[in-house]
């Protein structure tokens, strides 16, 4: 038994080792110059160079990118946990024609990829007259989020014991009122989980933003780093640090909340 365990930690170990190592690389090359990147590509930093650092701090570009993609992150995160809260609560309590069917054209969501709806989605934002601005990629990304959010939280809201309800009822709390009193707090890890996630697609989001977004002035984070791969692209050292720059918000919001996630996800499966 102790030697399966110790077998089933070694692979876990190099797994992370796998997951981390370019992620790490990416990170520590920054802190490189072209020439010892050339020399010796798995090499540490002789000397260790901040340079390629501080210069993408001191970047306006880049200082508007993370304010979009804030922006963008932020505005979808609320939209969708906010609607998808209200949209589990009627299909978790309450009885109606056609929420069975209702419930699984959600769940048919996760299996629609924006990639496929790129096209009609584009034509749709043009018409609309958002091509070009932050809510012509917000508000597909609230779209795509809400199936997520859904089935996350439809069975948080339905193992809340109905005696619960009733109770509330007797004290002549209305509806709303055991919602925002009872439902809310009760979902709260649930919530926090789809917020997360919501968050951290928005962030990592590329092809949407690369078909919606012209502007440099509106672009967000991932097509920042594109953008100053395709500028400094004989500049590796220079690419490496703004890449890490980038994906640093995600990393650490995730590890901040990596145990929420784990918590929402377990009390939705057994809800």
């Amino acid at each position: 038994m102790a030697r399966r365990t110790s077998i089933v930690y070694l692979v876990a170990l190099l797994l992370i080792g796998l997951m981390l190592g370019p992620v790490l690389y990416i990170i520590v090359g920054g802190f490189r110059t072209n020439s010892q990147i050339t020399v010796s590509p798995a090499g540490l930093p002789d000397p260790w160079v901040i340079g390629n650092y501080t210069e993408i701090l001191a970047s306006e570009n880049f200082w508007r990118q993370v304010g979009n993609s804030t922006i963008a992150a932020v505005v979808t995160t609320v939209a969708v946990v906010a609607l998808g809260v209200m949209a589990s609560y009627v299909l978790a309590r309450y009885k109606f024609r056609g929420r069975g069917a209702m419930y699984a054209l959600f769940a048919a969501g996760l299996m629609f990829p924006a990639t496929v709806a790129i096209t009609p989605l584009y034509i749709l934002v043009k018409n609309l007259g958002l091509v070009n601005t932050l809510p012509g990629v917000i508000l597909p990304q609230i779209a795509f989020g809400l199936p997520t959010t859904i089935i996350i939280l439809v069975p948080f809201l339905r193992a809340i014991p109905k005696e619960i309800e009733e109770a509330a009822m007797i004290d002549r709390c209305s509806r709303l009122g055991f919602f925002w009193r009872m439902v809310l707090p009760l979902s709260v890890p649930g919530l926090i989980t789809t917020g997360i996630l919501a968050f951290i697609g928005s962030w990592n989001s590329y092809l949407l933003p690369l078909f919606i977004l012209n502007d440099q002035d509106t672009f967000t984070l991932p097509l920042g780093v594109q953008a100053f791969a395709s500028q400094y692209s004989v500049d590796t050292a220079k690419v490496l640090a703004f890449t890490s720059l980038s994906m640093i918000p995600a990393l650490v919001f995730f590890s901040l909340f990596e145990r929420r996630i784990v918590g929402g996800l377990t009390g939705a499966v057994k809800g």
